[in-house]
């Protein structure tokens, strides 16, 4: 058991003969009371102070490691943000190509039946352009008949006399 001031001060030495002198002894003994006071304040002052810093540190490591869960907590959302991020892109890139072959085939179907309706008008103006073609045939080979001439040569007989009409 260390010793305290108390003890130093009530300690008794026996005397003997031809002993120390009892007033140095004393206030050596009084230098050594106070010298030793200090050194016990200043190591209840310190142990005080390294209670203190260990509850500062112990709070820093709490927050340390409160940091160093979030940054993996963080990391690990970002992770799964960029998985999402990636599957959804993948989904929209299948739907664009179903929605542009879609639209490829919806193109490719009117322009085959516009390609066809085009060759079923082509086929309806030669038949046109035929009958047409037919009608003023059959039209000038009325103007060359002969008929015409027969018509002009054909006279008529006056039906009305000016001078028969008297009102």
């Amino acid at each position: 058991m260390p010793l305290t001031p108390l003890d130093i001060h009530n300690k008794e030495f026996n005397k003997g003969f031809r002993g120390y002198d009892e007033d140095e002894v004393n206030a050596f003994l009084d230098q050594v009371i106070k010298d030793y006071e200090m050194i016990i304040r200043d190591k209840k002052e310190l142990e005080s102070k390294v209670l203190e810093m260990d509850d500062k540190l112990s709070h820093f490591t709490n927050i340390e490691d409160t940091l160093n869960k979030s940054i993996l907590i963080a990391q690990e959302a970002a992770e799964e943000v960029k998985r999402s991020a990636q599957k959804e892109a993948k989904l929209i890139i299948k739907e664009a190509e179903k929605n542009a072959d879609r639209i490829i085939n919806e193109s490719l179907s009117k322009s085959r039946k516009i390609a066809m309706e085009i060759e079923e008008l082509k086929k309806q103006s030669k038949v046109f352009r035929t009958r047409f073609q037919m009608l003023i045939e059959a039209q000038l080979d009325l103007l060359k008949n002969d008929d015409w001439d027969h018509l002009l040569e054909y006279e008529v007989e006056s039906i009305y006399d000016p001078e028969e009409s008297k009102y």
